[in-house]
């Protein structure tokens, strides 16, 4: 079927099939469309369909909280198409020309689970073919055993990667992580689309990094350190990262903070944020290179960063309140341009 998209920046046509969606056949096919999440939550990827019918995969997803569905409104990741369909979008959309860079579907299979603490566990996906992906970017996961896609930042990093780790968190009847945590899950296979998310970092960009995140937020920044470490970028530039967790049992990846850390020689400063627990001193107890704050990550930040601002790109991952208030800080209270404040919404 043929998808006509009337943009702020002209008029633009691609193919989709019956079992595609809007979304995922336009950005495959080069478009850059607006998205964020691309599952449902955000409601970025907000088009009005002018002509043609659709089909909504998922009704009641988030998305649709602020869209007027009686004149025609859809989530273009929950739409597929069963006409040929003209679609207005509220944006500026361009062309990619990039085909390496363009976003695809593939398969992968679940090995080496591992439980990081009560509620984290990472795994790796192994690929049928390399995926290239810039650090900060995720992939849409979907599982024939769980109803839905979820989207989850990359853990690692290689130019081109056989395999992909992503870090799930237990959330309160969340039925993907509920099937990760409860069954035998390694050797099964998921379908993966992506690259996505355009919350990336870039050495040539040359300017010093400071990341916040929350929670699991902390995958995408874990792609970010391994691409600053392999292109010897803290030779030159510093680096700030601030991981808030509620106790200190909860905070993954030590290990490989201290060793990029270590790598940095004082270039890098990794501070945990304990928003429920009292520090029980300025350096964790057992991975002395790493620094303890109490309370929220973005006050602990707001502390640590007074006056060094300058010269930074800033990325933020996290729950959502996180994420709000961190980018309160960079942009309205630090000043940040919103070009060097980069973030993509999961949730």
């Amino acid at each position: 079927m043929r998808i006509t998209v009337r943009a702020n920046s002209g008029e633009f046509g691609f193919a989709c099939g019956e079992h595609e969606r809007l979304l995922y056949a336009g950005l495959a096919q080069g478009l850059r469309l607006p998205y964020e999440c691309a599952t449902g939550t955000c409601g970025t990827c907000r088009g009005r369909i002018l002509e043609g019918s659709t089909l909504v995969e998922w009704s009641g997803a988030p998305g649709f909280a602020r869209l007027k569905r009686e004149k025609g409104d859809v989530l273009m990741c929950q739409t597929r198409p069963t006409s040929d369909v003209v679609v207005r979008v509220p944006a500026n959309v361009t062309t990619e020309c990039d085909d390496a860079s363009r976003p695809a579907w593939q398969t992968g299979r679940i090995a080496n689970l591992r439980r990081l603490n009560r509620d984290m566990v990472d795994f790796e996906l192994e690929l049928t073919r390399p995926l290239s992906f810039a650090a900060g970017q995720f992939v849409v996961l979907e599982v024939p055993e769980v109803s839905g896609a979820r989207a989850y930042s990359m853990v690692n990093f290689d130019e081109e990667s056989a395999s992909i780790k992503l870090l799930i968190k237990r959330k309160p009847d969340g039925r993907f992580s509920d099937w990760v945590f409860d069954q035998r899950v390694d050797g099964r296979e998921a379908g993966i689309f992506g690259p996505l998310g355009r919350a990336t970092f870039h050495p040539e960009e040359g300017r010093n990094l400071l990341l916040i995140a929350g929670g699991s937020g902390i995958a995408g920044m874990m792609s970010i350190l391994e691409r600053a470490r392999r292109a010897h970028y803290f030779r030159d530039h510093c680096g700030y990262l601030f991981f808030g967790v509620r106790r200190l049992e909860e905070a993954v990846y030590l290990e490989r903070f201290c060793e990029h850390v270590a790598a940095a020689c004082g270039k890098l400063e990794v501070t945990l944020a304990l928003s429920e627990e009292t520090v029980p001193g300025q350096a964790h107890p057992q991975w002395p290179l790493l620094r303890l704050a109490d309370g929220m990550v973005t006050d602990a930040a707001a502390r640590a960063m007074a006056g060094r601002y300058d010269n930074l790109v800033s990325f933020v991952a996290g729950p959502t309140p996180m994420v709000d208030k961190a980018l309160r800080l960079l942009i309205r209270d630090a000043r940040q341009p919103a070009l060097w404040v980069r973030y993509d919404k999961f949730t």
